[in-house]
């Protein structure tokens, strides 16, 4: 779907083109975006703007983020993530993403390493079968390798335990 001159999205009023997005959701994406990296009462300006993080040039219209967000997988079930938390809004970091995808995607995501593979404890939780919260106090509380955290069976350590005092 295109947002160019002429096309049906656009409306004429007072001899500009306007985007016509305004009561669309993909225009509160945008604004909101535009809110938390340019304008300091954001309440997440902290956590962007304050940060150095801001939305490139190309951007700054709505029309031609409408316009990349259509062409790059835009749906109402995602949400917009940049790649690099670090990073800018810009169309090589950013991507369309799923509310999990993103909850997986931030600054304070612990990552796991094993086998060559960085996962947090969610993703891995999922990859293994091992609740997450079971593979956080496995290596946060009870301090075991990521191995030894992701390998052994749930109940196991439970299980020898039962059998030594039943001895």
């Amino acid at each position: 779907m295109s947002f160019q001159k002429g096309n049906e999205y656009w409306k004429l009023g007072k001899g500009n083109y306007k985007h016509g997005l305004r009561h669309k959701r993909i225009y509160n994406i945008w604004r909101n975006m535009w809110h938390r990296c340019t304008k300091p009462t954001d309440t997440n300006y902290r956590n962007y703007g304050e940060r150095g993080i801001s939305v490139c040039e190309e951007w700054k219209d709505p029309k031609v983020f409408a316009d990349w967000a259509y062409e790059n997988g835009y749906s109402d079930n995602l949400t917009i993530d940049r790649i690099d938390v670090n990073g800018n809004y810009e169309p090589n970091n950013c991507r369309w993403a799923t509310y999990t995808d993103q909850a997986n995607n931030k600054t304070n995501s612990v990552l796991i390493e094993y086998n060559g593979e960085k996962h947090t404890f969610s993703e891995w939780g999922k990859i293994t079968g091992i609740s997450s919260n079971t593979i956080w106090e496995r290596i946060r509380v009870r301090g075991w390798s990521a191995e030894k955290a992701l390998t052994t069976p749930v109940g196991t350590t439970y299980t020898r335990l039962k059998k030594k005092r039943n001895k």
